[in-house]
């Protein structure tokens, strides 16, 4: 093999691995909206999330909203702190609007560097315990819940999301 031929055939590789490292740096595709949450999907949300909240024992606001981040349903259980009311509801709009769970956003800030363009950002809510809802990959709405820790929280909500899911068999 002359030296003309290695070199391109070395190219050729470094070309390669340059195309898959740029492949592995393209973020997932984003989930796209569908039609809004409707009231009935909303309450069995929310119920499914209550159930939970009580069975724990857990003082919890939960509130749901469109895809737009309008208020569709909510409830704050005996107990619950005054501030929980507002913070519910701006994580379910964080998560309905930005289209991922407020946990990303937390997790985003906590490893800092980059993370923290979050901080600069309307209705992004850093702390777990919204969740977009998703029908058919779909988002239809979000779910916020505060009363808790954030992990609590984050709990919390996913009970409500898998009420929905086990309403919608």
């Amino acid at each position: 093999m002359n030296s003309k031929s290695f070199a391109s055939l070395i190219a050729a590789g470094v070309l390669t691995c340059l195309a898959s490292v740029a492949r592995a740096q393209v973020p997932p595709p984003v989930p796209v909206y569908g039609a809004n949450v409707t009231i009935e999907q909303a309450r069995k949300t929310l119920l499914a999330a209550i159930a939970e909240a009580d069975k724990q024992k857990l003082p919890m606001a939960v509130a749901i909203v469109d895809n737009a981040g309008q208020l569709v349903a909510f409830e704050r259980m005996n107990n619950t702190q005054t501030a929980s009311t507002v913070i519910a509801q701006e994580k379910a709009v964080s998560a309905a609007t930005l289209r991922r769970p407020t946990k990303a956003l937390q997790d985003g800030l906590a490893a800092g560097g980059v993370g923290l363009r979050f901080l600069a950002l309307h209705n992004a809510v850093p702390i777990e315990g919204g969740v977009p809802i998703t029908v058919d990959g779909k988002i239809i709405g979000g779910i916020g819940v505060s009363g808790g820790s954030s992990e609590q929280d984050g709990m919390i909500a996913k009970a409500g999301l898998d009420g929905l899911a086990a309403a919608a068999k």
